[in-house]
């Protein structure tokens, strides 16, 4: 692990772990004294985690500061957050990871001091804290699953719609096939009835040849009949 970066959190000075961790505590202090220091101290412990890193080998503790905060503290810690704000170039607006840290920092500084002075109240800012952190971890996750329900539903529409393209696809060809068969059809139909003109007309002539000639025939005939008819007749 490395150093822990500079944070908005009051600590105080890093102690070197030699064998087994020490209990802060501030020697010649009367005994009810230490034992509610001790016990405001076990509460920020509680609250704010001591910080730890590996330095060179050797192990490196951090507790919480237990000192009190005066006005002067709370104006530094104003003019802190609006330094490292601009520091770290976050954002004013919108979303932005540095800002939602560098709050998150500012608040839990709070919840230190007023935890010095009042530990109920303390631990009810926690309450507060760990209840925005739940609401807002749990938006992420709606956030989450809905982007991922979207992208299954994206992908799906992108699935059907390749489908209904392909399906268009295979309409198309088959309209273009029957298009075609009925402009085959069509073309037959014509030749059909051309050809059904064309011999119709052969026909109508063959007949009236036919009649022609029959009637040129019982021309003849009745002629004839009219000659033998008018004929003398024989003594």
């Amino acid at each position: 692990m490395i150093p822990p970066h500079d944070s908005l959190v009051k600590y105080d000075n890093p102690i070197l772990v030699t064998g087994r961790r020490e209990k802060k505590g501030k020697k010649g202090a009367p005994v009810a004294a230490e034992k509610a220091s001790t016990q405001t101290e076990d509460i920020l412990n509680s609250i704010l985690p001591p910080r730890e890193w590996t330095e060179d080998g050797t192990l490196w503790v951090q507790y919480v500061s237990s000192t009190p905060a005066t006005r002067l503290d709370v104006v530094n810690l104003q003019e802190s957050l609006d330094r490292k704000l601009q520091q770290r170039q976050a954002r004013e607006t919108g979303i932005c990871p540095v800002r939602e840290e560098l709050y998150a920092q500012c608040f839990d500084e709070v919840i230190r001091q007023v935890t010095i002075n009042c530990a109920e109240r303390g631990l009810l800012l926690l309450r507060v804290r760990d209840e925005v952190r739940m609401t807002i971890a749990a938006y992420q996750t709606l956030y989450e699953s809905s982007i991922a329900f979207g992208m299954r539903k994206a992908l799906t529409a992108e699935h059907k719609k390749a489908e209904l393209n392909n399906k268009v696809r295979t309409l198309e060809g088959e309209r273009e096939d029957l298009e075609n068969q009925v402009q085959e059809l069509t073309a037959r139909c014509d030749q059909i009835k051309a050809r059904e003109a064309t011999r119709r007309d052969e026909d109508n002539l063959a007949h009236a040849g036919e009649v022609k000639q029959f009637k040129e025939i019982n021309d003849q005939l009745k002629a004839n009949l009219e000659a033998m008819l008018s004929a003398p007749a024989r003594g």
